[in-house]
């Protein structure tokens, strides 16, 4: 999580603490709607744990459910 903490941090100008609650906070939007396959996903890959078991193709997907390709 210390990675994307960082580059929100970095392309929003704020401090890293103001970044993890909004790291946080989008992560529990989107796992509130998400099967809970897809949930635990996000949960690894923000803990650094491999590649969140294909979160790439899973973020794409969720791109699509919100109009964004």
């Amino acid at each position: 999580m210390e990675k994307i903490v960082n580059l929100v941090a970095e392309k929003a100008g704020i401090s890293t603490a103001q970044a993890e609650t909004a790291v946080s906070t989008v992560a529990e939007f989107l796992k509130d709607r998400m099967p809970p396959a897809m949930a635990s996903q996000v949960d690894n890959y923000l803990k650094g744990e491999g590649d969140g078991g294909g979160i790439a193709g899973a973020a794409g997907k969720l791109g699509g459910m919100f109009g964004k390709k």
